[in-house]
């Protein structure tokens, strides 16, 4: 990686080795009070605009719905909600909560009344999660091997937005390493490599 360090200038091997295996089980890892202030901001942000029901595209009727005599109104009905058909307007949350029949609108638009609102709150959970294993000043964190799994998920979730408010493409990498530093892209360019490297080693954490 290249970039400013997102930590202090202390224990540097330790905070920049990302996450680590326990022998009894789980996984840990330390961060500084900046890199644990980062991430607690960006997972935060996310989890706001994925609870955001009220959001473009985030209610209505889409092209799945067929209209007050729909029979899956009913069984809907037993699950205790019915969620939006159509995808969200915004892309961040289109990509976050993509159509699962990328080839069939109507299929894709009841799939989603049934699940879009499940999805959501696990997602906002994961976030949660995350808040509530990370101290606002860093140090040491040990996570069992369930919240790891819940970590994983929240920091894809924010990959992901970074991922589309940056256009993030295959060389984009290349880009980056030319990029001026005292370009604003820069940073948040780094940003999205750290978190892709926190990614990477907690999945070697976890197999």
């Amino acid at each position: 990686m290249s970039g400013p360090d997102p930590g202090d200038t202390g224990e540097v091997g330790d905070l920049m080795g990302g996450f680590r295996a326990r022998r009894k089980g789980g996984v840990t890892a330390r961060f500084a009070p900046t890199q644990a202030g980062l991430i607690r901001s960006l997972v935060s942000q996310v989890g706001e605009l994925i609870a955001d029901q009220a959001g473009p595209g985030g209610a209505g009727r889409g092209p799945g719905d067929a209209g007050p005599g729909n029979p899956l109104d009913d069984v809907a009905a037993l699950f205790g909600s019915t969620g939006p058909a159509a995808p969200p307007d915004d892309p961040v949350l289109a990509r976050l909560l993509p159509d699962a029949y990328r080839d069939d609108t109507e299929a894709a638009g009841e799939f989603r009344r049934f699940t879009e609102q499940e999805l959501r709150s696990g997602k906002v959970a994961a976030a949660q999660t995350v808040l509530d294993t990370l101290p606002p000043d860093g140090g040491r964190i040990e996570l069992t091997e369930e919240d790891a799994q819940v970590w994983l998920r929240a920091l894809n979730d924010v990959r992901l937005v970074l991922g589309v408010r940056l256009d993030i493409t295959e060389d984009t990498a290349q880009r980056s390493q030319d990029l001026d530093p005292a370009d604003p892209r820069a940073a948040y360019l780094w940003v999205y490599d750290w978190l892709t490297y926190l990614q990477e080693t907690l999945v070697r954490a976890l197999w």
